[in-house]
């Protein structure tokens, strides 16, 4: 993280000095704690909003709001609080196309969700019941017999970035490829291996969508060049845009989830036991909803278009804000006892965003997820944190778990 000292020369002049702060989303390395019981309260003894002089991706600052309410308030004003690039993918490489239907706002961003949000509705999901329930037992099978795996290596990165990669109708055998890929556009050493990556992606895509022109199939990408707004096929810039988005969004946040949940049950065995012991599936899905809210692990970012004044902080346009729900996970005036991980408190969470840009593949995530953890509670025996290896969390603009040494008794 930068040194306040240090970034003081890049705080804008109307940012007041005692709302200058860290952030540990800003952190961008490794640690071996929970950072969700640890880091993220702390924040929470400090003002609603603040200013962080490193908390956006290349290194400069912006506004921080860390309350559930007033994150609320910020997705539900699409026109003061811009998501139009707010990436910055495509200026990275000296480009103007957008991420589709993320950076897109207004009425065109409600016409291609109109569009969108059917392809992507719980009946679709549910009809992908047998195709993600079948990897699950694949990856799961590879270890049940061991006694011991490395969870998200072996299970929480593989398996819902696989299933994502049948739906594009993208080679399984270059995963690793297109997480190297994914690796230097989120969470990148330099600014250089972040633009390197960008353009990695764009030329992979081009040539997919080239291919699917020339081949069509029943993939997503496939799917998009026959898709339209108002009577007009996309545009390639749009196309491509979509595909650039379902490749960012496909192939971190469920992985990240699923490592978090499992974490959380091998570290509090008597929610693991009552998870086995529950009669429904309802049960689980309660569960998993309240650990969405408890272990939220992505932050996003918003453009002020217009001077406003936000709970009494002066905002101008341009500034950036993080919109962080692993803040709102823990917000001491949105849940009681946040730091509790209570099955049956039905949150009503911002894992998923909120308003018109609420997540897309929310559903897809909601089924693997459920997949995912009735599979590991019905296989394994009861399984708990190797006591003589750590598991270290990266604390990012995602945050998740680089390793999840699991044991049992095999």
């Amino acid at each position: 993280m930068a040194d306040l000292a240090q970034a003081a020369r890049h705080i804008p002049a109307h940012v007041p000095p005692d709302l200058v702060r860290d952030c540990p989303i800003a952190l961008r390395r490794v640690v071996n704690e929970n950072v969700f019981e640890t880091m993220i309260p702390q924040v929470h003894e400090g003002p609603a909003v603040f200013w962080c002089p490193d908390i956006y991706p290349d290194g400069t600052g912006g506004w921080v709001v860390r309350k559930v309410e007033d994150l609320r308030e910020v997705y539900d004003d699409d026109d003061l609080y811009t998501k139009k690039g707010f990436s910055s993918f495509s200026k990275m490489i000296g480009e103007t196309w957008d991420v589709v239907p993320t950076e897109l706002t207004g009425e065109k961003h409600a016409k291609f969700r109109r569009v969108l949000n059917p392809i992507f509705s719980p009946a679709k999901m549910a009809a992908l019941d047998v195709q993600v329930r079948e990897r699950a037992r694949q990856y799961i099978g590879a270890f049940k017999d061991r006694g011991s795996c490395d969870f998200v290596n072996e299970m929480a990165v593989p398996y819902p970035v696989t299933i994502f990669l049948d739906l594009l109708g993208l080679p399984e055998d270059q995963m690793h490829q297109f997480l190297a890929w994914e690796r230097d556009l989120l969470r990148p050493p330099s600014m250089e291996e972040r633009i390197k990556g960008t353009r990695a992606v764009k030329a992979y895509l081009l040539d997919a969508i080239e291919q699917r022109r020339k081949r069509p199939t029943d993939d997503l990408i496939s799917q998009a060049l026959t898709l339209e707004i108002d009577g007009e096929k996309w545009s390639d810039e749009e196309v491509f845009g979509y595909c650039f988005n379902l490749y960012v969004g496909g192939l971190d946040t469920v992985s990240a989830n699923l490592g978090l949940h499992i974490y959380h049950l091998a570290t509090h065995l008597d929610q693991q036991r009552e998870l086995r012991e529950a009669p429904d599936r309802l049960a689980l899905s309660q569960a998993i909803e309240e650990m969405l809210r408890a272990y939220a692990a992505v932050t996003t970012f918003r453009t002020c278009t217009r001077e406003t004044d936000f709970r009494g902080v002066k905002m101008m346009p341009g500034d950036k804000i993080a919109m962080s729900t692993a803040l709102t996970a823990r917000d001491p005036e949105a849940w009681d006892q946040p730091q509790e991980v209570r099955f049956d408190r039905k949150p009503n969470h911002l894992t998923f965003g909120s308003s018109t840009h609420r997540c897309l593949g929310m559903h897809l995530a909601r089924r693997e997820l459920q997949v995912a953890l009735s599979e590991m509670l019905t296989t394994l025996p009861e399984f708990r944190l190797d006591p003589g290896k750590p598991a270290p969390f990266w604390m990012g603009s995602i945050i998740q778990l680089e390793e999840l040494p699991l044991v049992w008794s095999a």
